[in-house]
């Protein structure tokens, strides 16, 4: 059995890959040189954090509900953003 990693995305529990090999599996081919780089240049006390980052970027981390929040956003309704502005932070009344 694969290892993994669970985490939330959207209020659901999603499996993630959690090896070398089933993360540069799961990514987009244009991804894989770059994800290869990073693990084969990180160090000990980084490769968790590396593999965790990239497996955030596989399909199965994906939100259907992201897409259509920046839809959204796009179209220019703004509402129930929050802005940060020199540390405050304000909503935007959009």
């Amino acid at each position: 059995m694969a290892k993994s990693f669970t985490t939330t995305i959207g209020g659901s529990k999603v499996e993630l890959p959690g090896t070398i090999r089933t993360i540069r599996e799961a990514l987009a081919p244009e991804l894989v040189d770059a994800f290869i780089e990073d693990v084969e240049d990180a160090g000990p006390d980084e490769v968790p954090g590396v593999l965790a980052r990239w497996a955030l970027r596989t399909p199965q981390a994906h939100d259907p509900g992201e897409e259509e929040q920046v839809a959204r956003i796009l179209d220019g309704d703004t509402s129930g953003l929050v802005y940060a502005d020199e540390g405050d932070e304000y909503r935007s009344a959009g």
